[in-house]
């Protein structure tokens, strides 16, 4: 919110969510919390129930993909705020082409939020200051998705019949929901990887969330949010592709 805006009765613009959703403070708070160090991250990944000895595996590569995850301001006036982008660029996890089965994860203090490009892409054409992104990110991981305590977003997904639909239990803030995802698939050829690609809308409230409202609600944050996701998977470096031999 502009320096204009913080003239109004409440000088604080509300948490959208997700996994994030907040509209962002005029005035500066403390930091959030500081993102775990990335060795943490990857040993907290835990194998799939699903992954059996002998089952061919790609590995999301997080430098090619990513999530997004677009939230916007309600109430009448909704005018004197911005809507906010909150993107992740550490999804870790893994692939099973074979059994139509994904599962990954993303840590909620390692998301960004309201990077320029992608707002120019989500269509975004309000310019929230640096103090108000602060504000936003601090009020989204504290005030509204108690990152501390719930540190993880995790997706396990499946096929079911469909190669154009996935079922997805999605867990936040400690609630699982089972959601059908629609989603693009491209495999390359000899299973050297794949690329999914898709988005869904989600409600705050289906995850136990309320969403952030003053001024009896004049200024509130939608309830729906708009996810969407590119994801890559290679199998490891250190392991050939299927029919891949010396020499070859």
């Amino acid at each position: 919110m502009s320096s204009q805006n913080c003239r109004l009765p409440s000088a604080i613009r509300a948490p959208l969510l997700l996994a994030c959703a907040v509209l962002a403070a005029c005035t500066p708070l403390p930091p959030a919390p500081a993102p775990a160090p990335a060795s943490a991250a990857r040993a907290a990944m835990p194998a799939p129930a699903w992954q059996r000895p002998g089952v061919q595996l790609l590995h999301i590569a997080p430098e090619e993909s990513l999530l997004t995850i677009t939230v916007r301001r309600g109430g009448a006036l909704a005018r004197l705020g911005h809507d906010h982008v909150v993107a992740s660029r550490g999804l870790q996890g893994v692939v099973a082409p074979a059994q139509g089965r994904a599962q990954f994860q993303f840590r909620l203090d390692e998301m960004s939020v309201d990077e320029e490009a992608l707002r120019k892409t989500a269509g975004l054409t309000t310019t929230p200051s640096a103090d108000a992104i602060a504000g936003t990110r601090h009020n989204m991981l504290v005030r509204v998705l108690e990152a501390e305590r719930y540190p993880w977003v995790r997706i396990d997904a499946r096929q079911t019949g469909n190669r154009d639909m996935l079922e997805a239990d999605i867990t936040l803030h400690g609630v699982t929901r089972t959601l059908q995802v629609p989603v693009q698939i491209t495999e390359a050829a000899g299973g050297r990887g794949l690329q999914a690609s898709g988005s869904l809308l989600l409600k705050q409230s289906d995850f136990g969330i309320v969403p952030f409202a003053i001024l009896g609600g004049a200024m509130a944050v939608q309830d729906q949010m708009e996810l969407a996701f590119r994801i890559t998977a290679r199998p490891e470096p250190s392991a050939p592709a299927p029919g891949a031999g010396p020499g070859r």
